[in-house]
This record gives structure tokens, C-alpha cells and sequence, in this order.
């Protein structure tokens, strides 16, 4: 039997499958990508010409370094996307048991079962005891819920006294990390960074790993030479050496999200959750609001696991933002 298809954000040829007659264009809202991009630099054609060189490479981990905390740039690995990573990091472990904090972003379960291991998911850290390997995503997508750095290297402690490992996805701490555990990192802790969401460049495909030294170096080897284009070097390096344009997006898009509240509020059951990046909703119209807004040609994502949850992203314009307004308004719970 086939494995069941996951469903992520983004996947606009699905809402027209759905939703055949709704007005284009579309827009989607069912990812936690930021709306706003970070303006792309004037690009050289020699960077599409020639292979990087481990200089730019290098260069970009020490950026990546900066950007993050990380006490040695020599501890960050750049790949081509946190997705990739996320795919690799279970064929370097031997057969294991591996307990994931969920619900949370499935790839991660799909990855490790993929690769053989034992996997089970856990409400709370406590009923990972006795996993060789804990998985977390912190702030965690899609309810944003999100472990202090003093719980997480609590729990790396307990797992290094019986040689096990920590995997913390911070995909969405740029703007909601006050936890991250980067500049403390323990040496049986890996943590996963992603670039697209935050500039809002998701076709990029750039993400980063922070692990101690050895660990990192295995994931080099993995990834192979060349593992990050030159195009996706020189983009990267840049933003996120552009600590003005950071903090001012983060301002931004937290106003965002508390008008996104506001406008969502009527329709929940409870307080939104989420990061500054989305939102979620919990409410018994879940269901009919993921159709009416498909209708109007609105795309949020919706979860397999739970009907009464949908996690909007930030709208980018104030087009965008009317649309949206204008549909929610003519809903009827």
C-alpha cells in the first residue's frame, strides 16, 4: 500500500482541483513563508556560469554564523533547504528509537520511518524517555508552541547521559526565537535553520545546520561538494548580513499578525496560535470556512489530522489584505 500524501502549503494546483471556478488569481495563504520578500540583489552571470568557490561557501556559513549565534562558523553546514536536511539527517544514524513532539511538520516522521527507524510521536517531552533520538520543532508548526532554551538543554542532559541525540527544526525562530538553542548549543544537539521563509525567498532552496564539529563535518560529506548554488551563496550572505532589514520585518509582519487575529477572531473557538508568520485557528467552522474562502479564491491550509484547525499566512498587499476582509465578512458560521 502506497504511503498516504502529506499535505503542504503551496500547493495552488490542488485549490483549482477543488475550487474550479474561484476567481484568479489566487491567493495563497496556506504557507509560512513572509510575504514580503527581502529585495533580490543585481545577480552577475558569472554566478550562474561557474561552479561556487569554498570560499563564497565558507563565507556564507560565517554569515549564517552571525545571523544565528553560533559560537563557530565551522559548526554550520548550508544545504539546499531545510527539506533536504530533514531527508539526509536519518541515514546517518544506525537503526534507532526516535520520538517526535508532534503534531508537528510530518516530514519529519515520513523521513525517519522512511529510513528504518522506530518512530513514535509524543504530546510532551516526558513521554520521549527511553527514544534514542527526540525530534522537536520549536516554535512548533503549526500551533506555535514553543520550549525555552533552559528546557531544551535540560532535555539534551538527559539524552546525552545515555548517548542519545537532539533534533530541534527552528524553521521559524528568526522572528520567534527567544528560545533558540544555537548559542548554547550541546554537542549531542542539531539544529535545523531555514532561509526562504523568513526573506520570504522559499525558491532559493537554502537552509542551514548547526551541530558540534564532528557531526558537522559527517553532514558536509553527506551533502557532498557543491551542495548550495552560487546564486543561492551570494542572495543568502546578503540578507542575512542586512540586520536592519530583519529587525524591521520582524516589526512589520508582528503587526501583521496581530491584524490577522483580529480579522480571524469571530471565527475561532479559542485564542489564535501560531508564530508571527501564520496563524491558527481552532473552531467547529473550519471546515466551511476552508470552502467558503477556496471559493473566493483564498488558499489556507488545512490539516489531515484535525478538521477543526486552519493556519492562515500573512497576507502581502493591501489587495490582498481587502480580499480577504471582503470574504471573511460574507461568511455565516
Amino acid at each position: 500500500m502506497s504511503e498516504a500524501r502529506i499535505w503542504h502549503g503551496g500547493d495552488l494546483d490542488e485549490a483549482r482541483r477543488l475550487f474550479p471556478d474561484a476567481p484568479e488569481p489566487w491567493i495563497d495563504l496556506s504557507t509560512g513563508i513572509n510575504p514580503i520578500a527581502y529585495p533580490m540583489p543585481p545577480l552577475p552571470a558569472s554566478l550562474f556560469e561557474r561552479l561556487p568557490s569554498p570560499a563564497d561557501h565558507k563565507d556564507l556559513e560565517i554569515a549564517a554564523a552571525e545571523a544565528y549565534g553560533a559560537s563557530d562558523a565551522a559548526m554550520v553546514v548550508a544545504a539546499p533547504g531545510t527539506q533536504i536536511l530533514i531527508s539526509l539527517l536519518p541515514a546517518l544514524w544506525a537503526q534507532s528509537r526516535v520520538a517526535i513532539l508532534g503534531p508537528t511538520y510530518a516530514e519529519h516522521a515520513r523521513a525517519w520511518r522512511g529510513a528504518g527507524h522506530e518512530v513514535v510521536e509524543v504530546g510532551s517531552t516526558g513521554g520521549a524517555e527511553g527514544a534514542e533520538i527526540v525530534v522537536m520543532v520549536n516554535p512548533n508548526n503549526p500551533d506555535g508552541r514553543t520550549l525555552q532554551r533552559d528546557a531544551l538543554l535540560d532535555h539534551a542532559a538527559r539524552l546525552r547521559r545515555r548517548g542519545g541525540w537532539l533534533v530541534v527544526d527552528e524553521a521559524f525562530a528568526d522572528f520567534d526565537g527567544g528560545g533558540t538553542l544555537v548559542p548554547a548549543l550541546p554537542a549531542n544537539a542539531i539544529v535545523l535553520r531555514s532561509f526562504g521563509k523568513t526573506y520570504g525567498l522559499a525558491g532559493v532552496r537554502l537552509g542551514f545546520a548547526v551541530a558540534a564539529n564532528g557531526f558537522a563535518d559527517k553532514l558536509r560529506r553527506a551533502l557532498g561538494p557543491w551542495s548550495v548554488s552560487g546564486p543561492a551563496m551570494e542572495v543568502g550572505r546578503r540578507a542575512l548580513r542586512d540586520r536592519a532589514w530583519r529587525q524591521a520585518a520582524q516589526e512589520a509582519r508582528t503587526e501583521d499578525a496581530r491584524r490577522l487575529d483580529a480579522l480571524l477572531a469571530p471565527h475561532s473557538d479559542g485564542a489564535l496560535r501560531g508564530t508571527i508568520l501564520y496563524r491558527l485557528m481552532d473552531g467547529d467552522c473550519a471546515s466551511a470556512l476552508f470552502s467558503h474562502l477556496g471559493r473566493h479564491g483564498i488558499w489556507v491550509r488545512r490539516f489531515q489530522y484535525d478538521p477543526r484547525l486552519l493556519r492562515f499566512g500573512l497576507p502581502g498587499s493591501e489587495e490582498n489584505w481587502g480580499r480577504l476582509e471582503r470574504a471573511c465578512a460574507r461568511f455565516s458560521r
